[in-house]
């Protein structure tokens, strides 16, 4: 019987690595960046419009990095006829597909990886969900 390490940040890191591996070809075949990916799944997840500061802030505050990155990304999104508007960011047909493109790569892979019992998954869940919030209060709190 395989035994498994108690969950620690290298276990957290070393999973978001291989995971990260495996979503950096997807995105290289499409000429995408990670932080347009970024841009592109929260902007999806809105119904494929958003107002552009809170775009820039969802992002950066979950990915913890600067809003100038983001905007970048969301430049480089309009410069491809991916996104396009300025007090509102609108994903394009052509962003639509993209995302719909690289998303559904991500989900085949996905149901293979997370091929657990729903309980793991959402004890899993739970965890990795308290621990982000713990470290967002710490953030805070400088």
């Amino acid at each position: 019987m395989q035994t498994y390490p108690p969950l620690s940040t290298q276990v957290i890191g070393q999973a978001e690595s291989a995971l990260g591996a495996l979503l950096d070809p997807l995105l290289s075949r499409t000429g995408t960046t990670f932080h347009q990916w970024l841009v592109l799944t929260v902007t999806a997840a809105s119904g494929g419009d958003i107002d552009h500061d809170q775009l820039v802030a969802r992002v950066s505050g979950a990915r913890k990095i600067d809003g100038a990155e983001v905007e970048a990304a969301i430049a480089g999104l309009d410069a491809a006829g991916l996104a396009e508007g300025t007090s509102r960011v609108i994903l394009t047909t052509a962003g639509l597909a993209r995302f719909a493109e690289i998303r559904g790569a991500l989900e085949e892979i996905t149901a293979r990886l997370f091929d657990f019992p729903a309980e793991d998954l959402a004890a899993a869940g739970r965890v990795l969900a308290i621990l982000t919030e713990r470290a967002n209060a710490e953030l805070a709190a400088g």
